[in-house]
């Protein structure tokens, strides 16, 4: 008797696609080790991230399956976005009716996925459950607590999180299987290996001779003091000799546009590069900035100093093994960590984010 189970997968944003794929391999190997308990995926992307180098280069890349359904929502506020998100996945959900809505991280596209899953009483898995900043003024964290809160299978990628449900008064449902970040990682590092010499050879850069840098976080792009004290940080520890590289984000670039801020020679603005491109740019940097929960995490398992520019991380782990140093956007504060980055040699305890098999224990969960 076949025990064939149809998800839903929704994403939006290019760390779901990375996260998507990790799973969607998962999938396929469940399938075809167990013949009569199949797991039939279907794919929403709502277009949250739309712009192609942000989009569809992933999917090629990563080599994701095409999605069932390509919302093309866009760019615009949260409140409109999630909205259009919200109405759109609801006919979806009611037209495919499957057995599991798979949702990731923290983005609207997981808001709008949770409340139509929760109101049309769709079982719901949150990959990547439980992180917790503790800033409720950050869009994502407002998303993360709201998604957990109606979600049915929680899974968490460490200790840390499912104590963080607990204090929440949840625990029926969560499962600590290991972060799915660290599954891409162990899969795709190899395969940045064979492109790292031509990445470094077109950027015209040195291994361990430039700084990586990321914004895209709402609270530093859409703060004028916070982006500018950034900006000013990243002109003072860059040189010609020793640049900051920055594929810029479209918010971010938008926002430099409009307040006219001027980089330094040292500082280089480069058009977003593809995932396989980032991780290699990531194992070769001296040092890298970001606000990005993700490539903290990626930086810790390539044993790269991490400097984070906001006020709190999620991934806590990062900074207690002494990888990452939280700055926010102050500039002296990103000068110093900078300066000092190369004493970092902190311990790295890969096995907190688990053992690279958080994607097959979560298909194996939902199957039961």
């Amino acid at each position: 008797m076949n025990r064939s189970i149809k998800l839903v997968t929704i994403v939006g944003a290019r760390p779901q696609f990375i996260k998507a794929a990790a799973v969607n391999r998962a999938i396929a190997a469940h399938n075809e080790k167990f013949s009569d308990s199949t797991l039939e995926e279907k794919i929403v992307h709502t277009g949250q991230h739309y712009d192609e180098s942000m989009s569809k280069v992933f999917f090629d890349e990563l080599e994701i399956p095409q999605p069932d359904y390509n919302l093309g929502v866009g760019s615009c506020s949260h409140g409109e976005q999630t909205g259009k998100m919200l109405q759109k996945i609801e006919q979806i959900l009611i037209r495919e009716k499957p057995g599991c809505v798979l949702l990731y991280g923290d983005t609207n596209s997981t808001l709008a996925g949770a409340l139509a899953a929760a109101k049309l009483h769709i079982p719901i898995a949150h990959v990547e459950a439980g992180l917790r900043s503790f800033n409720r003024r950050m869009p994502e964290e407002i998303n993360r607590v709201m998604a957990d809160h109606v979600s049915d299978l929680l899974f968490c990628p460490t200790e840390a999180a499912v104590k963080n449900l607990a204090n929440e008064g949840i625990s029926d449902g969560v499962y600590q299987v290991g972060d799915v970040m660290y599954d891409s990682i162990l899969f795709y590092a190899k395969k940045a290996k064979t492109i790292e010499q031509e990445i470094l050879k077109q950027l015209d850069v040195q291994s361990k001779s430039y700084y990586l840098a990321t914004v895209h976080r709402a609270e530093n792009t859409d703060n004028i003091n916070r982006l500018r004290n950034i900006f000013n940080g990243f002109n003072n520890i860059s040189a010609p000799e020793c640049p900051t590289l920055i594929p810029v984000h479209p918010r971010t670039k938008k926002k430099l546009s409009e307040l006219g801020l001027v980089c330094s020679n040292g500082v280089r603005i480069i058009e977003p590069v593809s995932y396989l491109e980032m991780i290699a740019l990531e194992q070769n940097a001296r040092a890298i900035l970001t606000d990005s929960g993700g490539i903290q995490k990626e930086a810790y398992w390539f044993k790269v100093p991490c400097v984070t520019l906001r006020e709190e991380t999620e991934w806590v782990e990062t900074v207690q093994s002494g990888w990452n140093v939280i700055v926010g956007a102050d500039e002296q504060s990103i000068i110093n960590a900078v300066s000092g980055a190369d004493k970092l040699h902190g311990i790295c305890q890969r096995t907190i984010y688990g053992n690279g098999d958080a994607s097959n224990r979560i298909c194996e969960i939902i199957q039961k």
